[in-house]
């Protein structure tokens, strides 16, 4: 196997096929070695390049024993053929490829395909663990962008004290929020066994000789795992798994990482107490809104679970605090306090008589053995003493680790409470019993439907859904101030019904058991009105979660009502719809005694669906802008706090990109130390499955949400800036709208000319593809809509339209091309909202394929269509291209980012005949679906090209790192 550009993976070759490509692999060869030259260059990289050759060739014995030499040298063979047609557009070489991977048998196929999507996976290993050793070598005085030391160094530039720090801390909240509906389409023991190579990369670094040999033979056992381990689920997702899987994230990384990146901010602001700003959220397990697999009962579990996984933790830490404190009464002594903790202590082991750390930490253990039975009906996995006495709320047994702190630091072991001490009082500061803030979330038309329901059968609105607005919020507000509850004893509700207000029933009765953070928040999707807000407080209030009428001086609501705001729509009603809420007689003065907090969520995902990236992008900023002017006079007026919540996906397309460059791109004021963002699919698993790299990404967070709350705009945004880009908002929304939802037969052609109907057969989530069961685009979810688009290399959502848009601004009549283009250079220059979509726009681009692309068109059956909007698709790419590289002054994609380009020319012949391969097994399937000839293991030929789809789904997803 060739492994000066890359090594390679494995399938099964005919000697018909070896016949075929006999001559072209000769020459392949040579473009294949030249194409190194290609990879990211530099000595900083060569380590990366290393790596990368390392599993490349691990992986390669492991194709060659487990498949066999003809394999092997197959996909060598396709290898050579897809770089030679990179590396320098070879057209031979790429009908050579064509014609051998349409050749493959279905087994074959799939043999090929797990071949180069598991080299994807190791090279997405290698690229991680590069990025860690990058900032380990950087220059002593040079920190990494997005660190935390850079954080530091510019707010003291900028003339901010470590005092206006530390006190923006103590009311700032910063809070990732993992997702309920996951793209991730790895499963977990894919996860673990990637997690294990990871840490053997690690471990090559400064190794040698026998240790080299030895971490090189656990490799090839791990990918040999990999290789045996079945990359699919055969079965759709639980809302089950997709709680375990988020678990294995605050086991492997958070319950450990975010303790101690509270330890780096207390030694960068010494002296000074830091609060528990960065929490960690969930939703799932309390996302319903599509999913009619989440109920009351997921609702209990994922908040038992959570439980579980803290309080297992702390059990682990204490007892091996036990082992450390060994500390002798003979010797040292302690505080009156820790005295009496271990008098209290039913240890009366006499070998510990004189150790009273160790007498106290097993009467603590014992309380939290006793803490999780009670909360989780589990065991602790040791008993010095029986459990007993639990605690009754995680603030008991944060004062016992106090107590213990206090005493060693009194009596010169200060050295030991930082070593465990310190940090388990802060995971408790931060986790609690709860582990993390898991947030509620339903449709509103759901909600309507409920309180419809509830009035009808309590004869108070015989047709609630027919009022008016106006009506709607006068009745709501009429029962919010009236004691009673609407539920008629004996009565019989709707399953509907039942369902949703078992929910809030289940969420009063888990904030009593795990504490008032375990659920706090209530999203409402699809926003539309201020009668949406107000029938959750009245749910809230018929389950107990609202205390007290809507005018009680002493009222109070356990929940935030959060609305979100999803489509273009939407987000220009959004600060009315605030206003509005707010002018409900009652309603400022309820919020104000239930915290003084308003969370609002803002949708990524719809608002481009609904509109094209930049459109999307532009309504977002327009939005913020307005409602952080509303609730600056809220704030004046009653101390309530606004805090945005940004539901970001995993792709541009869908609000993603570089978390750093995102948060600081916010308008000014817009961040002010309270933020939510979500965190969902792969970028999940890159972000958080290894401890480091998931410590350096929190500390991001932190470090944007610092500069951006902290540091003012030199100036504000010219006017000139917002006129422009209001203007090409306006064009860009018009294109991308009469391709999208005004070309007849547009759903016909993406329904055919992309995977959406195979990604909705793979099992990557819980949730069906589509809110209704139609083929309209309005009602499939913007997950499977952007991971389409990037399947098949077009990755529209993230660019179409401003390539058009930009054209008609420098054409605008009464204007001078040179006068409007200088206007969006200085944009790209100075400022961060532009500069930053202009970045992402760039990556995506990068990314695409229309050659590749070109290919998925052949699937649609009305050639004529298939032409036509592709021919359009072309060439709006191409104005897109020529646009980025006026307004950035760039001649090509990624120029101002080397290594980036370096890798992904590194990565795309591993990725491109995953592409045709999948191409062609969707022809085959969609021709013939019922071949019912057998294959291997009791297979189909139909079963098998299926597989050979979703593999390559998978292998494509990795390739480019990107999913929905």
């Amino acid at each position: 196997m060739v492994t000066k550009a890359a090594p390679t993976p494995s399938a099964s070759a005919s000697s018909s096929t070896t016949a075929t490509t006999k001559n072209a692999t000769k020459s392949a060869v040579k473009t294949a070695i030249k194409t190194a030259s290609k990879a990211p260059s530099g000595r900083r990289n060569e380590p990366l390049l290393k790596d990368i050759r390392l599993l490349g060739r691990v992986l390669g014995d492991v194709i060659r024993e487990q498949e066999g030499r003809e394999a092997f040298d197959l996909i060598e063979r396709i290898r050579q053929l897809a770089v030679a047609y990179r590396a320098r557009k070879d057209d031979q070489a790429g009908k050579d490829m064509d014609r051998l991977l349409k050749n493959l048998s279905a087994d074959q196929s799939v043999s090929v395909i797990r071949a180069f999507s598991y080299f994807s996976h190791l090279a997405n290993l290698a690229e991680d663990r590069h990025q860690v050793r990058q900032a380990a070598q950087l220059p002593a005085k040079t920190a990494p962008e997005g660190s935390l030391e850079a954080a530091f160094k510019r707010l003291s530039d900028e003339g901010v004290r470590n005092d206006e720090i530390a006190a923006l801390l103590k009311r700032a909240y910063l809070s990732p929020v993992l997702t309920a509906h996951p793209t991730e389409v790895q499963r977990k023991s894919i996860l673990d066994t990637e997690r294990s190579i990871s840490d053997l990369i690690t471990r090559l670094d400064g190794a040698d000789g026998l240790a080299r040999t030895e971490i090189e033979i656990a490799l090839r056992a791990r990918v040999t795992q990999l290789w045996q381990t079945r990359m699919l689920r055969f079965t759709k997702l639980t809302v089950a798994d997709e709680i375990e899987n988020a678990l294995s994230y605050y086991q492997s990384t958070f319950l450990r990482e975010i303790p101690r990146l509270y330890g780096q901010i207390e030694r960068a602001l010494p002296g000074r107490e830091i609060a528990p700003f960065l929490r960690m959220g969930n939703w799932i397990g309390g996302d319903r809104d599509g999913n009619p697999n989440v109920s009351a009962q997921t609702l209990k579990l994922a908040l038992s679970r959570q439980a579980e996984v803290a309080l297992r933790h702390y059990l682990v830490e204490v007892h091996h605090l036990g082992a450390e404190l060994s500390m002798s009464a003979r010797l040292v002594s302690c505080t009156p306090e820790m005295q009496a903790l271990a008098q209290r202590s039913p240890d009366q082991n006499q070998h510990r008589a004189d150790e009273p750390y160790r007498r106290a930490l097993t009467g603590v253990y014992a309380r939290l053995a006793a803490t999780l039975h009670d909360l989780t009906g589990t065991e602790a996995l040791r008993h010095a003493v029986a459990p007993q006495d639990a605690y009754a709320s995680a603030e008991e047994f944060l004062a016992d680790l106090h107590t213990v702190d206090a005493s060693l630091r009194a009596h010169h072991a200060g050295a030991l409470a930082d070593l465990r001490v310190r940090p388990l009082i802060r995971a408790v500061q931060v986790f609690g019993f709860h582990l993390a803030t898991l947030d509620l979330r339903q449709s509103s038309d759901q909600h309507e439907l409920v309180i419809a329901e509830l009035l009808a059968t309590a004869r108070v609105e015989p047709d609630y859904a027919s009022l008016d607005e106006d009506a709607k919020q006068a009745l709501m507000q009429r029962l919010l101030g009236e004691a009673r509850p609407l539920r008629v004893p004996g009565a019989t509700y709707s399953e509907l019904a039942l369902h949703e207000l078992a929910i809030f029933e289940a969420a009063a009765q888990a904030r009593k058991a795990y504490g008032p953070q375990a659920l706090r928040h209530y999203i409402i999707s699809h926003t539309e009105t201020v009668s949406d807000l107000l029938e959750v407080l009245l749910l809230q209030k018929e389950c107990g979660l609202m205390r007290g009428t809507l005018d009680d001086p002493q009222s109070a609501a356990d929940l935030i009502v959060v609305p979100l705001f999803e489509t273009i729509a939407d987000l220009r009603h959004a600060p009315g719809i605030m206003q509005g809420f707010y002018a409900v007689p009652g309603v400022a003065e309820l919020v104000k005694r239930s915290g003084s907090e308003q969370d609002i969520m803002l949708g990524y995902s719809d608002s481009n669906k609904d509109g094209g990236f930049f459109t999307s992008n532009w309504e977002l900023y327009r939005a913020e802008i307005a409602l952080v002017a509303f609730f600056d006079q809220l704030k004046k007026q009653h101390g309530i706090r606004l805090r945005l919540f940004h539901g970001r996906g995993g792709t541009v397309g869908r609000g993603g990109g570089p978390s750093h460059q995102a948060i600081l791109a916010q308008p000014p004021g817009t961040v002010n130390g309270q933020i939510r963002l979500t965190e969902q699919g792969e970028v999940i698993a890159s972000k958080y499955a290894h401890p480091e790299i998931g410590r350096r990404n929190l500390e991001t967070l932190v470090a944007a949400m610092l500069e951006a709350s902290l540091i003012e705009p030199a100036k504000p945004v010219p006017q000139a800036f917002l006129q422009a880009a209001d203007t090409i908002s306006q064009a860009s929304m018009a294109a991308y709208r009469k391709l999208v939802y005004e070309t007849p037969g547009f759903t016909d052609y993406f329904f055919s000319a992309t995977p959406i109907r195979e990604i909705a057969d793979l099992n990557i989530g819980s949730r069906p593809a589509s809110r209704k069961a139609t083929r309209r685009i309005e009602d499939l979810r913007a997950i499977p809509w952007g991971f389409s688009w990037g399947q098949c290399r077009v990755a529209l959502p993230g660019w179409f339209g401003l390539g058009s848009a930009i054209e008609g601004f420098l054409s605008a009549p009464g204007t001078e091309r040179k006068a409007q283009l200088a206007v969006l250079q200085r944009m790209h220059k100075q400022w961060p909202f532009f500069r930053t979509l202009l970045s992402n726009m760039d990556m995506v681009l990068a990314k695409s394929d229309l050659g590749i692309a070109a290919r998925y068109v052949e699937l649609v059956e009305d050639k004529r269509l298939g032409k036509k909007i592709m021919v359009a698709i072309r060439a709006e790419w191409d104005l897109t291209n020529q646009a980025l590289n006026q307004v950035t002054g760039t001649k090509g994609r990624l120029a101002t980012q080397p290594d980036l380009a370096g890798f992904l020319n590194y990565r795309f012949p591993y990725v491109d005949p995953l592409n045709h391969l999948q191409v062609e097994l969707m022809r085959r399937h969609r021709k013939a679906p019922d071949l019912r000839a057998s294959g291997v293991e009791g297979e189909t030929v139909a079963d098998r090209v299926q597989r050979g789809i979703l593999l390559s789904i998978n292998g494509v997803a990795a390739g480019l790192r990107n999913t929905g």
